[in-house]
């Protein structure tokens, strides 16, 4: 049976030591990682000096893990260098932090090629390569520069910015491209699919018109939307029972009145300063609200040696401070900021019990925060999302949620004192929409999905077929749920279809 290599930065290795709270990414490939064999390849975390890496495999059930360390130089320059202080800020729209140096691209390269060659040792001919996120970019031209004929995907978990920005960033055009040498390449929403047609169009002489699939040779390359989910009713499950848990119950007999709460990885792309001025501009325009909502903010440190991320820690604290000293007394604080990372059982119970939730990045791939809160929530008394129009939440959720401009205090400030004030029935009709928007594109069928549309593209008899635009809604009916998906990977492995000859070239 073919294998499924799963490729990304880092490796989701099994452990109970590892912390409490998995990243997206584990608990986005859980099902996949369960209903199928696979072998996840990646970075071990570890840093050590050139010539003492290694490589090692740890087997779990029926996974392998397969992680590698990195030297001092390759870490510094792919992924503190090139992946974080040049794709992370692009990618978001953030040309002015981005820091370009050619010896970080340079290390960014070797690094794809280490993994190409790690990966070149272990793979058969028939296994399926599924390469994650912005890391790992080349990945596929590295193989096929190997010789490898393998089905090979690549999804984007974060946004895909227009055409404008991607040509500002320098050696774009020995970048973007690769990502042609993939079999299919998966976007959230259909704005980032589009965006990269239209990078195609112009900079590859595509067709300027968005397709299902491109042929810039005789190989076939296929571009798709498929929105990362959440288990709902299983996260539901979970946020029922962590409501009534002494945590949870000693949290909100501490808090007066209602809980307004934000989770967010300590980062410029979620707007946080912007959001803690949104509730200043709330409590300033709303003094009767005063003593009687607590904003909750929750956020994990990340990347504290990066300036960039070290400023916003510290505007946070001070704007935090100010609001606190401001408008608080003795017997109520404004603000609760926690740098502590709480475990996703704990969150679902916090999110159960807040009667608004801020989710406001100023970027973002999808945001899988505002999908857990939705899940969490009691559907006869509903608490209200507020959500950025520039998260990838929002091209599904859409008006069931009070979509504001990150950019704007005074108007997310007037969100939130609609928020606080919407009726229980409102909250009701409101929630019946997200939660159904949510089943629909339920965590465990996203896997299937992907896995089944790289699988069709491996059918002879399509590969030069005119196709029509895979969006969200037609990825949803594609997949027909997890079953069907399933049914087709599944039949693609037992049989893997015989590939005539292709020659691969750069567009």
């Amino acid at each position: 049976m073919p294998r499924i290599f799963i490729i990304s930065n880092r490796v989701g290795v099994p452990s109970k030591s590892r912390g409490v709270h998995p990243g997206g990414l584990e608990v986005a490939l859980r099902t996949t990682l369960r209903r199928h064999a696979c072998v996840w390849m990646g970075w071990s975390g570890g840093v050590k000096p050139a010539g003492e890496t290694e490589t090692r495999t740890v087997t779990h059930g029926n996974n392998s893990y397969i992680v590698t360390d990195l030297s001092e130089e390759d870490y510094q320059e792919y992924y503190n260098g090139f992946a974080n202080r040049v794709l992370w800020p692009i990618l978001h729209y953030r040309l002015d932090l981005a820091e370009f140096s050619r010896r970080d691209l340079s290390g960014y390269l070797r690094v794809n090629q280490h993994f190409a060659d790690r990966l070149d040792g272990v793979l058969a001919p028939d296994d399926v390569v599924w390469v994650h996120d912005y890391h790992l970019v080349p990945l596929a031209r590295a193989l096929r520069e190997r010789g490898r004929e393998n089905r090979i995907g690549f999804f984007l978990h974060i946004p895909l910015p227009p055409p404008e920005i991607l040509t500002a960033m320098p050696n774009h055009e020995k970048l973007i491209p690769s990502l042609t040498d993939y079999d299919l390449v998966g976007f959230q929403t259909d704005g980032d699919a589009a965006n990269f047609a239209r990078y195609l169009a112009a900079e590859c002489g595509m067709p300027a018109h968005i397709r299902q699939s491109f042929d810039p040779g005789r190989r076939v390359m296929r571009i798709g939307t498929f929105p990362v989910g959440i288990a709902a009713e299983t996260f539901q499950r979970c946020a029922r029972r962590a409501g009534r848990s002494t945590f949870v119950k000693r949290v909100v007999q501490s808090v007066p009145g209602a809980i307004i709460i934000g989770v967010d990885r300590l980062d410029y792309s979620k707007g946080l300063p912007l959001r803690l001025e949104a509730f200043e501009r709330f409590l300033t325009a709303n003094p009767q609200w005063r003593g009687q909502v607590t904003y909750m903010q929750i956020t994990p440190k990340s990347r504290s040696d990066v300036p960039e991320y070290a400023e916003v820690e510290r505007a946070m604290d001070a704007a935090a401070g100010r609001i606190n000293s401001t408008y608080g007394d003795v017997s109520w604080t404004p603000v609760r900021y926690t740098n502590r990372p709480y475990s996703r059982t704990a969150l679902a119970g916090l999110y159960r019990s807040a009667r608004v939730a801020l989710v406001t990045p100023l970027r973002d791939g999808m945001n899988l925060v505002a999908k857990e809160y939705v899940a969490a929530q009691d559907p006869a008394d509903p608490g209200v999302l507020i959500l950025s129009r520039f998260a990838g939440a929002a091209a599904e959720f859409g008006a069931s949620t009070l979509l504001v401009n990150p950019y704007d205090p005074e108007a997310v400030g007037a969100a939130i004192a609609r928020a606080i004030a919407m009726p229980r029935e409102e909250r009701a009709v409101r929630h019946v929409k997200l939660f159904e928007a949510l089943k629909r594109h339920d965590v465990a069928a996203w896997g299937d999905r992907f896995l089944a549309t790289l699988a069709e593209s491996a059918e002879p008899q399509r590969r030069h077929e005119p196709v029509q635009p895979l969006g969200t809604r037609e990825a949803a009916r594609a997949g027909n749920a997890a079953k069907g998906a399933t049914a087709s990977f599944l039949a693609w492995r037992a049989a893997p279809p015989t590939l005539p000859p292709r020659s691969v070239r750069s567009p």
